[in-house]
């Protein structure tokens, strides 16, 4: 049993994660800034008795403290695809994991496992890459016992990825492919990428850098076609020339939540694929299963004729 402090519970990997290691008997402390917003959610989640939700300035220094105090890992799962006036890559990808890997260091915390992302040090004209790159030197630097995690497109029935591909499918008579829909990603449901983190917890892996991929390599275009398929529908795919990708994405800038930024299209020009550069999860013993066509079959059919989220 080990006690972990958890940032960003709230999110899909989050909420996943808390039932798996409170189900492996860890204690789990959540950390929160809206308690009456998902406190209850978040309790649920995990096994009763096991889970402790706290609200939480996570920039007070004596509340941190006292957060750090007496733990065994620190599981940071914050991150964001899109900047806006409240949310910075600095401060949410550079700043805050260098504060926790410092932390963790202070009360010498046995593990620091991060969450980044796949690819990204390929991505160097990307302002979400540079600052995730840039978080991952902070926390080497400040913490020998980190873990950082890249994962490929984690997935599942309450991600923001297959759904809202779903959403739009649903309702658009045709769909832009971006750079010809060439992109490769190799998806890993959102159970697999727990079991890693479990396992990492597990084996004590420290000092690494890890890439997380499901069992397959996909393109942008295949994926689109798999999600169709799963709710019998057809739509037009259309390449889009980068100009007027850009053009849109500067569009969809305006909103509060954007389809597309024009960071994430830079992002798209590079696959998301195992690097070969460091060790990923099939090193540490655990292989993937979960294929994307498969597992979209069940929760898909809520965008079918007639479901619940049919036009």
């Amino acid at each position: 049993m080990k006690k972990v402090l958890i940032f960003g519970g709230s999110g899909m990997i989050g909420r996943h994660l808390i039932r798996k290691l409170t189900k492996n008997n860890h204690l789990v402390t959540v950390v929160t800034r809206n308690l009456h917003k998902k406190g209850g959610i978040l309790k649920l989640g995990g096994n009763p008795g096991y889970v402790d939700v706290i609200e939480a300035n996570i920039y007070d220094e004596k509340q941190l403290d006292n957060l750090f105090r007496n733990k065994d890992i620190c599981i940071n799962l914050v991150g964001i695809l899109f900047e806006n006036k409240k949310n910075k890559f600095k401060n949410i990808h550079v700043n805050f994991p260098s504060i926790l890997s410092k932390k963790s260091e202070q009360h010498k915390l046995k593990q620091f496992i991060h969450i980044s992302a796949l690819g990204i040090e390929k991505a160097l004209d990307s302002n979400y890459a540079i600052s995730k790159l840039e978080g991952e030197k902070k926390i080497i630097n400040n913490f020998s016992n980190f873990t950082i995690l890249r994962p490929s497109v984690v997935f599942s029935v309450d991600d923001n990825f297959s759904c809202r591909l779903l959403s739009l499918l649903n309702l658009l008579p045709v769909f832009p492919l971006y750079y010809n829909g060439n992109t490769k990603f190799s998806p890993i449901h959102v159970t697999e990428m727990c079991e890693i983190i479990s396992k990492v917890i597990d084996k004590n892996i420290c000092s690494d850098i890890i890439e997380c991929v499901g069992p397959e390599e996909i393109s942008f275009k295949e994926i689109i076609k798999k999600l169709l398929n799963s709710i019998n529908k057809k739509r037009l795919l259309i390449p889009i020339p980068i100009i007027f990708a850009n053009l849109f994405a500067f569009f969809f800038e305006k909103f509060p939540k954007p389809l597309i930024t024009r960071d994430q299209l830079r992002l798209l020009k590079y696959d998301n694929i195992l690097s070969k550069n460091f060790k990923s999860n099939i090193d540490i013993g655990f292989n993937a299963k979960l294929r994307f066509d498969d597992e979209i079959l069940k929760y898909s059919y809520m965008w079918k004729e007639g479901g619940e989220y049919s036009k």
